[in-house]
């Protein structure tokens, strides 16, 4: 059985992590718990029940250039410069569980806790950056929208976010 739990140091094994991306494995293995205690990002891992990692996704505070929202938006919003927003930094799998629907469990988890946390702390949106086409066509199956400055940064709003069936992915 996999849960999702916020990365514990001592407990999760992370070293055996493989992705395909040696960033990732890395990241995991190693910067994530720094980044953690350093309060730069939050991990969540999804493990095993020998707690060995098995995907991962990041959270942290973020916040977007107004000028980069789609016009249709940008009318509708008060014009301050930045808008608040939470940002997936990472989402990932381990190779044998890639392509078997836990990527979309990941995500719907993140968005989650993304629209909880929002309530406490004020968030438009959440962003992304996409690694390439294939992470692209993933996050835009699940109504992310690209931002003018990068096809590849993309962004879905808290009040889509808010319509989502949490209860159904999870």
């Amino acid at each position: 059985m996999l849960k999702i739990e916020q990365l514990k140091r001592k407990i999760h094994k992370r070293k055996q992590f493989q992705c395909g991306n040696s960033e990732l494995d890395k990241y995991i293995a190693i910067f994530a718990g720094q980044d953690q205690e350093k309060k730069i990002a939050v991990p969540y891992v999804l493990v095993d029940e020998k707690l060995q990692v098995t995907g991962f996704y990041t959270l942290s505070n973020y916040s977007i250039y107004i000028k980069n929202c789609p016009e249709h938006l940008r009318k509708r919003l008060p014009q301050h410069p930045y808008l608040p927003a939470i940002l997936i930094g990472k989402l990932t799998l381990k190779k044998e569980y890639q392509g078997r629907g836990w990527g979309k469990v990941l995500l719907m988890d993140a968005l989650k806790n993304c629209y909880k946390y929002s309530t406490a702390i004020a968030a438009y949106a959440v962003c992304v950056y996409a690694k390439d086409d294939s992470a692209r066509k993933f996050y835009q199956k699940y109504n992310f929208m690209e931002l003018n400055d990068d096809p590849y940064h993309l962004f879905l709003p808290m009040n889509v976010i808010a319509k989502l069936p949490f209860h159904e992915h999870i």
